[in-house]
């Protein structure tokens, strides 16, 4: 059926249809993917026989909140996990993964991180830098790392080395790629590294999970992780959730981070809902669902861009780890303009025309499409990037795929207006 609501040149609409076929193989294997994760989330409600009761509001200490126990039940289960903290109460994934830290680490522990250095927001929580902020540094948790190997891969032997070496109490996994070009990981090279590290010494394997929920169909706490955390406004929250965190592995450890989440003491027995379990019930519900059309956005994007001559990481035939998709724009004009045009594809703000800017937490300025219901949604169709080579926008989610299949074309039209394309 010809649609008459955007004007896109001839070479790109070929090109898209092109893409459709390319990706044929790829949707199926992510529709294989999406019923098995959609199956075993459905089972976790009904093990944990949630009811209307559960949405229910609590206010003041929010004690005795049956929702809430509930609502971490779900996800414990969902995730492979002993127990889980899920709260609205998490301002961000930063925060989240912060908590968890921080209920882990002593002073005088080493956190190992062997994936090479985090994602830029987690650098003045251990302390990589900013100065007397009460980082981990600050109080006395040592910090070490191991750098990937020449193809961006976690080099085990080294791994095995540093674990023996430094002793950490944490090895540290970041499962996706931050602002590099490095593989995203598996849940099987996740668990690989965690039998490594294990085979040295006892150390908590802890990985930030974010934009890898219901990518394939384990997580990596059933490839021998201790514990995992990550954000609502990620693949979890499947685009319902406004805002919250999540942190889900062994009981220990999860009661450790409950008393940093509050307070010693008193942990997970307070924290009213105030009436956001309902949007946090039906995020994860829809989480699989969502994660499913946002892998079909990045596969598309891969194979309409292969064909303009951009190198695209991963490539639209390979399999996916997360939902992220980069292509590499080459110089800031391309840059830009891939993300105006793809703000100009957005339910919301579409009028907006986005600019490089300096954002809290990040070394070069940052240009950022997203045009989204909730402020910062990464599992809605966005795409951001900061200004240094090699350029290449990091793009992810996308709410339906027939929509976001429009925006990622608007982006290619973008383009070719200015005489990128």
């Amino acid at each position: 059926m010809k649609q008459s609501f955007f004007k896109f040149d001839s070479k790109i609409e070929d090109a898209a249809v092109k893409a459709l076929e390319i990706a044929k193989d790829n949707f199926k294997r992510i529709e294989e993917i999406t019923e098995y994760n959609q199956q075993k989330v459905l089972s976790a409600f009904i093990e944990n026989r949630v009811s209307e009761s559960h949405f229910t509001e609590t206010t003041g200490y929010g004690y005795g909140d049956r929702g809430r126990e509930t609502l971490d039940a779900v996800f414990a289960k969902s995730f492979g996990a002993e127990d889980a903290l899920v709260r609205h109460s998490f301002a961000c994934g930063t925060h989240t993964l912060g908590v968890a830290l921080f209920g882990l680490l002593r002073p005088g522990d080493t956190m190992l991180a062997v994936t090479g250095k985090p994602y830029d927001t987690i650098h003045p929580v251990i302390g990589i830098n900013g100065e007397g902020m009460g980082s981990l540094k600050d109080f006395g948790v040592k910090y070490e790392q191991v750098d990937l190997d020449e193809n961006g891969e976690p080099d085990i032997e080294a791994i095995k080395v540093a674990v023996a070496e430094k002793k950490p109490k944490l090895v540290y996994i970041q499962r996706s790629r931050g602002y590099t070009l490095r593989p995203s990981l598996s849940v099987e090279k996740i668990g690989e590294i965690a039998s490594a590290a294990k085979s040295v010494c006892d150390t908590i394997v802890f990985v930030d999970n974010c934009y890898g929920e219901f990518v394939q169909i384990k997580e990596p706490l059933e490839m021998g992780a201790d514990i995992i955390a990550g954000s609502l406004i990620k693949n979890a929250g499947g685009g319902i959730a406004k805002n919250g965190g999540y942190i889900a592995g062994r009981a220990d450890l999860i009661e450790l981070c409950s008393y940093r989440m509050t307070t010693p003491g008193l942990g997970r027995e307070v924290g009213a809902t105030l009436g956001q379990n309902r949007e946090l019930f039906m995020g994860i519900f829809n989480a699989p669902h969502i994660v499913g059309e946002a892998l079909k956005t990045a596969v598309f994007t891969a194979a309409l861009f292969e064909q303009f001559g951009f190198d695209v990481t991963p490539k639209s035939t390979e399999e996916r780890c997360d939902i992220i998709q980069t292509v590499q724009l080459r110089n800031p004009e391309a840059l830009i303009a891939f993300c105006q045009g793809m703000q100009s594809g957005a339910p919301v703000d579409s009028f907006v025309v986005p600019e490089p800017w300096d954002m809290p937490g990040y070394d070069n300025k940052v240009i950022m499409a997203a045009g989204a219901f909730t402020m910062g949604s990464s599992i809605e169709l966005s795409a951001d990037a900061p200004l240094r080579e090699p350029y290449a926008a990091w793009m992810q989610g996308g709410f339906n795929f027939h929509s976001a299949k429009t925006g990622v074309m608007l982006a290619a039209q973008k383009m070719m207006d200015r005489g990128i394309i």
